[in-house]
């Protein structure tokens, strides 16, 4: 265990960030399998609504820094790919 002031903060600020960053990355998955879910029963409105709400997240955890931007895009671009391949 750590014994420095300074040593003790970084594990607490680390614990804090640690639970923050689990939150927010807990969100975004349920954001992603509601647009797959959408997708999954072919219903065009449904998944773009879930579209909308799915990027702002993600959006959102990249700025905050739980995800690389270039991740962030990646995962926006094959949910937007897979909302327009419904019929």
């Amino acid at each position: 265990m750590a014994n420095i002031k300074s040593a003790k903060k970084r594990v607490l600020v680390a614990k804090t960030r640690n639970e923050r960053n689990k939150a927010i990355k807990s969100s975004v998955k349920t954001a992603v399998k509601k647009v797959d879910a959408a997708v999954a029963a072919n219903d065009k409105e449904a998944a773009s609504a879930a579209l909308l709400a799915a990027t702002t997240a993600i959006d959102k955890a990249a700025s905050k820094g739980v995800y690389h931007k270039n991740t962030a895009s990646r995962k926006v671009s094959r949910m937007a790919k897979a909302v327009n391949g419904i019929a």
